[in-house]
C-alpha cells in the first residue's frame, strides 16, 4: 500500500539458480539488490511458460522501458514475499542511490560541532589516589591453581658392596626357547604399589587383511543306482500288528484330523496358486497398472445443438464409428415435466456422427418434438424408436441411407486445419468457421423424416424417459400373457414416463395383407406420406396405440381414479392382425415378466406386467424400496448377470439383486455432488462408470475398492448427461460421454479397464 511500483514475488530455488540470486550467497540482507536483464526474463517466460516465477507480472515486464530490472531480496518479508520487483526507473534509481539515514547525518553534525567547539586546556599531572578494593583479588585467588594433592617422594638406594661389582654376560641359543623368542618379562614389584586414579587411554583398531585361495578338486560325474527290496511281513506278523493296541490307539487319535483333512480337500483346491492369481493383473514391472480414459474425438454442432444439452447417445450396432445423438433444451427436470407441450424454438433432430468426419454430421433424423431417449432395434438396426418430450413414440427407417453411413469419409471442403485445440471454445470457433464456409459449398447432411408417430390421445402425458425393445423370443398380448415367438425380429416396445404409466407398444407387419391393401388404401385410412419418407410404418402414423398400459406405481396425489390395467379398444384391423398370430402360439410359463422401474421420487419399484386375477380386479404385484433422495436417472441390468441391476440417482448409487427383498446388496455413501449418469462396463463384470454434475467420471472397480471409486477423471467443465460404452474390437473399446453444453466426448478405454481378470 502506497508503493504501486513494487510487486512482491516468490522465487523458487530453481529461479534463484537461473538468475544468480541465491539467498545468503548472491544476495544478503545487507547486499539485497540484483539487476537482471529484461531479455533474460523474457527468455525464461518463453522457456518455462506458466511455471516461471515472473508469469504473474508478465505484462509489467514486457512494458518495462529499461533494459535492466531491479529485484530486491526482502529478508524481513516487508511486502509479504522473499523478493519484490521494482517496476519503474525512478524507483530503481532511488533505491540504488539511497540517501544517508537521519542517524548518520546527526552523527556527522555532532562531529562537526565537536571540532568547532574544541578548546585547548593546560596539562595537569595525575594525582595518586589510594587503591580501593572492589573484590578483584578474590576472583584472582579463586582462579589461581593450587596443589591440593600431597606429593609422593621416592628414595632409591643400593647396597654399598654392589657398587662397581663385575658383570658377566653369557650367550643363549634362541632355538632352545619356545617360538624362538626370548624376552625379559616384567614382574610386579610389591615394594611399589601405585594406585592409578584416572587414566586416558586411546585404542585404534586396524583390521587385518589376508589373501587366501582355495582350489576344489573336480571329479568326473558318474551315474549310480541302488536297488532295494521291500521288507515283507509274514501273515502272523501282520495279524499281530493289526490287532495290537498300539495301532488302535494311533487310529483313534488321528481319526478326527484325517476326517477334517479329507473334507478340506473336497472343499478347496490345495494346489491353487493364490500368489499367482493375486498378481496376474499387475504389470511385469511390479507397479500399479495405469487406469485412464484417453481422449479420442469430440463432436458438437452449432446449428442444431447450440444452447442445448445432449439427452441420449446410441452407437450403431453394426457400422464402425457411427454414433447417434439427440438433444433437448437446457431445462431442469421439473421444467421438462411441466413444459412438455411448449412450442419448439428450433428444429429437433437426431445427429449421426462418424469417426471419419468429425466436422459434419452424416445424417439427420427429423423429430416432431425434442427426443428424450431412443434405441436401435437389435434385430434390424435400420429401425429406430424414440420417445418425445411430449409423450409420443416415433419410428424411423434409415435402410435407404445405410450405404452412406458405411462409406463415410472425411471431406475437407477446401478447408485445411493444421491443428485443432481440444478446448471447447476452440472447437466451437473452428466449427463456426467451417459452417460459414461449408454452407456455401452445399455440404448439408441428408434429412430423414420420421415414418410414424403415435397417437397423442393414447400416448404418455409427460416426457418418455426410457424406451426398450422386448426380447425377440417372446411377445405379449393384450392380457399381458407371454407367448412363444418364432420370428427372430423384435416388434414390441416398452416405454415409461413420469405420468406413472408403463406402455407396451406393438409394431404390426410392415407389409399389408393382400385382401386389405386395395380396399384400405382407397378408403383413405392409411394417410398419405411425402414421397421421400419410407412407407415402412405409414399405416401406424398418428393412429398408433399402445397394446397394454399399466400403472405399477400410482400415487394418489398425482393420478386420480385410474385402473390398474388399461387395454385400448380394438378399432384398428392391424391390431387384430398382430394379435391373431398368438392364437397358434404356445404360452410361455417359464419366462420372467418381472421388471424394475425408477421414479422421480427416488423409489425403486419391482413389478410384474403379467396380471394375477384376484376376484374382479387385475393387479400386478409391486414392491417399493427408497434408497435415493432424488430422481433416478439410470436403471440398468448387468450385461453379465441378468439378476444384477445398477441404479443411479441423487448423491448415491446402489446395486440390486433380483430376488433379494431386504434392500440393495451394495449401496454407496452420499457424495458431495450429484450423480447424473451411469453405465456398466461391457467387458468387465466388476466395473461401471458414474457421471457427475462437476464434469467428472468416477470409475468403480469392485475388485479393488467398494467404498470409493478406484479412479476418477475430469471430462468436461459442465454436467455429464449420458454415458454409453461400445466395443469396436477385442483391442479397441470406446466410451461416449456427453455434457450439458452439447459436446459429445469419445474416449478410448485403457486395457486395464477393458480386459477382465481370471474368474472375475
Amino acid at each position: 500500500i502506497g508503493h504501486p511500483e513494487i510487486f512482491p514475488l516468490v522465487f523458487t530455488t530453481k529461479t534463484q539458480e537461473i538468475f544468480n540470486c541465491r539467498v545468503d550467497e548472491d544476495v544478503t540482507e545487507e547486499n539485497c539488490f540484483k539487476l537482471i536483464k529484461k531479455e533474460d526474463i523474457i527468455q525464461d517466460l518463453k522457456t518455462r511458460a506458466t511455471i516461471s516465477d515472473f508469469h504473474p507480472i508478465k505484462k509489467v515486464v514486457l512494458e518495462y522501458p529499461g533494459e535492466e530490472l531491479l529485484v530486491v531480496f526482502d529478508a524481513k518479508f516487508q511486502y509479504g514475499q522473499n523478493f519484490y520487483f521494482v517496476a519503474s526507473e525512478e524507483a530503481k534509481e532511488n533505491l540504488l542511490k539511497r540517501p544517508e539515514t537521519a542517524e548518520e547525518k546527526e552523527g556527522e553534525k555532532e562531529e562537526e560541532n565537536r571540532e568547532e567547539t574544541l578548546e585547548i586546556h593546560p596539562y595537569k599531572p595525575p594525582v595518586h589516589k589510594p587503591w580501593v578494593s572492589l573484590g578483584s583479588e578474590k576472583e584472582v585467588e579463586e582462579e589461581s591453581v593450587k596443589d591440593t594433592v600431597i606429593k609422593i617422594k621416592y628414595m632409591i638406594s643400593r647396597v654399598r658392596k654392589k657398587f662397581g661389582a663385575p658383570i658377566t654376560f653369557t650367550d643363549k641359543n634362541a632355538s632352545h626357547v619356545k617360538d624362538s623368542y626370548f624376552e625379559c618379562t616384567s614382574y610386579q614389584d610389591k615394594t611399589f604399589s601405585i594406585k592409578i586414579l584416572e587414566k586416558d587411554v586411546g585404542i585404534q583398531m586396524v583390521p587385518k587383511v589376508k589373501e587366501a585361495s582355495t582350489q576344489t578338486k573336480w571329479t568326473y560325474p558318474k551315474n549310480a543306482a541302488t536297488q532295494y527290496f521291500p521288507r515283507q511281513l509274514s501273515n502272523e506278523e501282520k495279524e499281530e500288528s493289526l490287532s495290537s493296541e498300539k495301532l488302535k490307539e494311533f487310529l483313534t487319535s488321528v481319526h478326527l484330523r484325517m476326517e477334517i483333512a479329507l473334507q478340506q480337500n473336497e472343499i478347496m483346491n490345495a494346489f491353487f496358486d493364490d500368489w499367482k492369481a493375486l498378481a496376474e493383473d499387475e504389470n511385469s514391472s511390479g507397479g500399479k497398472p495405469d487406469v485412464y480414459l484417453k481422449a479420442y474425438q469430440s463432436f458438437t454442432d452449432l446449428r442444431y445443438f447450440k444452447n442445448r444439452t445432449i439427452s441420449c447417445v446410441c452407437w450403431h450396432p453394426t457400422i464402425y464409428g457411427i454414433i447417434a445423438v439427440s438433444a433437448r433444451d437446457q431445462l431442469s427436470y421439473k421444467e421438462q415435466v411441466n413444459l412438455s407441450d411448449k412450442s419448439l424454438l428450433q428444429q429437433s433432430v437426431i445427429l449421426f456422427w462418424s469417426f471419419f468426419d468429425s466436422m459434419h454430421p452424416q445424417l439427420l433424423l427429423e423429430c416432431p418434438e425434442d427426443i428424450f431417449c431412443f434405441q436401435f432395434s437389435p434385430s434390424d438396426p435400420s429401425i429406430i424408436a424414440g420417445g418425445c418430450i411430449n409423450g409420443q413414440v416415433v419410428l424411423w427407417d434409415i435402410s435407404q441411407h445405410e450405404e452412406k453411413l458405411q462409406n463415410a469419409k472425411t471431406v475437407a471442403d477446401g478447408i485445411k486445419i493444421t491443428a485443432v485445440n481440444t478446448v471447447n471454445a476452440s472447437i466451437l470457433n473452428i466449427l463456426q468457421y467451417i459452417y460459414m464456409s461449408g454452407g456455401k459449398n452445399g455440404t448439408e447432411p441428408t434429412l430423414v423424416r420420421y415414418c410414424a408417430v403415435s397417437s397423442i390421445q393414447y400416448s404418455h402425458k409427460k416426457p418418455v424417459t426410457d424406451i426398450h425393445w422386448l426380447p425377440d423370443y417372446f411377445e405379449d398380448n393384450q392380457m399381458a400373457a407371454t407367448f412363444d415367438k418364432r420370428a427372430e425380429t423384435r416388434v414390441q416396445l416398452v416405454t415409461c414416463s413420469p405420468d406413472c404409466s408403463v406402455l407396451f407398444w406393438n409394431i404390426p407387419a410392415t407389409k399389408l395383407p393382400e385382401q386389405l391393401s386395395s380396399e384400405k388404401v382407397r378408403e383413405g385410412e392409411i394417410f398419405d406420406m411425402p414421397p421421400d419418407v419410407p412407407d415402412t410404418f405409414k399405416h401406424l402414423n398418428l393412429c398408433w396405440k399402445p397394446l397394454v398400459k399399466m400403472y405399477p406405481y400410482c400415487f394418489p396425489e398425482k393420478v386420480q381414479s385410474l385402473n390398474t390395467l388399461e387395454v385400448p379398444t380394438k378399432e384398428s384391423p392391424y391390431t387384430e392382425m398382430s394379435n391373431s398370430s398368438s392364437k397358434n402360439l404356445k404360452v410361455l410359463q417359464s419366462i420372467s415378466t418381472d421388471f424394475f422401474v425408477g421414479t422421480e421420487d427416488g423409489e425403486i419399484i419391482y413389478s410384474d406386467w403379467k396380471m394375477e386375477i384376484e376376484s374382479d380386479s387385475a393387479k400386478p404385484h409391486t414392491q417399493k424400496d427408497t434408497i435415493h433422495t432424488e430422481t433416478i436417472n439410470t436403471l440398468q441390468r448387468s450385461p453379465f448377470f441378468k439378476d444384477i441391476i445398477l441404479s443411479v440417482g441423487g448423491r448415491n448409487f446402489a446395486i440390486w439383486k433380483e430376488g433379494v427383498t431386504n434392500g440393495p446388496i451394495l449401496q454407496s455413501s452420499c457424495s458431495a455432488g450429484r450423480n447424473t449418469a451411469g453405465h456398466w462396463s461391457l467387458t468387465r463384470p466388476g466395473v461401471f462408470f458414474i457421471g457427475r454434475d462437476d464434469g467428472n467420471i468416477d470409475i468403480w472397480d469392485l475388485l479393488k475398492k467398494t467404498h470409493e471409486p478406484s479412479h476418477f477423471q475430469n471430462i468436461s467443465e459442465s454436467m455429464i448427461t449420458f454415458i454409453s460404452p461400445w466395443t469396436a474390437s477385442s483391442k479397441q473399446h470406446f466410451l461416449a460421454v456427453s455434457d450439458d453444453l452439447g459436446v459429445l466426448h469419445v474416449l478410448e478405454i485403457c486395457q486395464t479397464l477393458s480386459h477382465p481378470s481370471r474368474n472375475e
